[in-house]
Formats: C-alpha cells, structure tokens, sequence
C-alpha cells in the first residue's frame, strides 16, 4: 500500500467524520442531558458542555481536514505524518475506551436501533484508527 492509494479512503473518513459530527448533535435530546445535567452545580454542567463542544470541534476539523485536503494528509510530509500519528491515535483512545471503559449495556437506551448505532460507531472508530494508522505508517516509511 502507498500514501497515493489512499486519497480515496482518506475522503470517505473524512466524510464519516462529518455524519459522527451530524449524527453527534442529537445525543442531547436522545441522552436527556438537559435534564441529567441540570442537576450538576452550575461549573460542572459547563466544564461538560465545554469538553463536548471541544471534542465536537476536533472531530469536525478532522473531517473537514480530510475530506477537503486528503493530498495535504498524505504529501508524506513531517507534518501530514504527525498530524496522521495524533489523529490514529485519537481514534485508537477511543476503541480502548469504548471497550475497556463504558457500560454501554446498561446504559444504552432501549431499542435494537441503539444496538446497531453501537456497532456502526465500533466499526468506525476501528477503521478510522486503521486507516490514518496505515496512512502514518506509509508516510513514515516513505511510501508515496
């Protein structure tokens, strides 16, 4: 595999990024966090709500990034291969957490669309992580 097979796949995580954001802004409704977090004093519902829009916001300039610039993400630079190394690795914390850390089993709502959500968003973040993974390791490797 080379860096130029992989515009193509770069584009179409750059667009699932994009739907993870759209898809992103119902968890608030769906989850019920207005009522939920009305009962945290008043610092913390914000801290929460500033962490949510941050992590948001980096998603979406991932997708953007990918997306609109895939030749950017792979021109093989120091720079296309650090930004792919932290953005591998983002997604990779968030394999390890969605496996290793959340109850998702007792506190997903229920219905069987919520089950298939689940494993739609584990297959993404699994092939997000594999792709800009591969992609770093090419660019490393100098595999244009």
């Amino acid at each position: 595999m080379k860096l130029s097979d992989l515009h193509l796949p770069m584009a179409f995580a750059g667009a699932a990024q994009l739907l993870l954001c759209l898809g992103t802004l119902a968890l608030p409704r769906v989850l019920g966090w207005r009522e939920k977090l009305a009962l945290l004093p008043t610092l913390e519902r914000q801290m929460f709500y500033v962490y949510a829009a941050y992590i948001w916001g980096t998603n979406l300039a991932f997708g953007l990034v990918s997306l609109a610039a895939p030749g950017w993400m792979l021109d093989g630079s120091g720079l296309a291969s650090a930004v792919l190394g932290f953005i591998a690795l983002y997604w990779g914390a968030r394999v390890a957490l969605q496996f290793l850390y959340f109850d998702l089993r007792s506190a997903r709502p229920p219905g069987v669309h919520f089950v298939v959500a689940e494993r739609a968003l584990d297959l993404l973040f699994v092939g997000l992580t594999l792709l800009y993974g591969a992609a770093c390791a090419c660019s490393i490797a100098g595999l244009r």
